[in-house]
């Protein structure tokens, strides 16, 4: 029902990841693991990640987050590589939370909410598969999760006359942080590139 990346060479990688603070411009907590034991982890992909971050960020009972990638094959890539398509990887935004504060169901909807999920691989102007709409899940209840909320919003998008969902919903593997200066991107630079906002169906 739900889609997946295409399939493209991958580019090698590295065995050293890109180096970062480790610090959270905005609120100072750490976005590097180990994370305080009443958190959970969930990646999700809306296209560029420097938008889709701030949305979670702001989200109360969200811990920490960070810029990365995932879903691919290229061991700690690099943006330019990313870029290519030839590491598999989608811009993605790993997002530590308190489920007793926010559960899944809500960054869900902030998620759904906040880019179009009907069209493969593109966000407005930014096309590739690394900008591929994705749900990569920490548990099999994360899993279970996204995939009911994902036809419940398909549903609402079918009644509004829009398309078919295309998102990947995925058990997640490795999370690779993107460099420095994409983590939190618009804290940084208020006045930055970002083509996320509501799309028009509530969830």
């Amino acid at each position: 029902m739900f889609g997946r990346r295409s399939e493209s060479p991958s580019l090698p990688g590295r065995d050293t990841p890109l180096s970062i603070s480790g610090v959270h411009h905005v609120n100072g907590t750490s976005m590097l693991p180990p994370f305080p034991e009443d958190t959970e982890t969930v990646i999700l992909g809306m296209g560029c990640f420097w938008g889709a971050e701030r949305f979670f960020w702001q989200t109360a009972g969200v811990f920490t987050t960070a810029a990365g990638y995932a879903g691919g094959e290229t061991p700690n890539p690099t943006y330019e590589e990313t870029c290519t398509g030839r590491t598999g990887h989608a811009e993605v935004v790993l997002v530590v939370f308190r489920p007793h504060e926010v559960d899944l169901e809500t960054l869900l909807k902030v998620f759904w909410e906040n880019h179009d999920p009907t069209t493969l691989n593109r966000q407005g102007n930014d096309v590739g598969t690394q900008y591929r709409s994705a749900i990569l899940t920490a548990t099999q209840d994360q899993f279970d999760t996204a995939v009911e909320s994902a036809e419940r919003y398909q549903r609402a998008l079918t009644d509004a006359g829009f398309g078919t969902i295309t998102t990947e919903i995925a058990p997640a593997g490795p999370f690779y942080y993107a460099e420095e200066y994409h983590q939190q991107y618009l804290a940084k630079n208020p006045g930055g590139y970002c083509n996320h906002g509501f799309c028009q169906v509530a969830y």
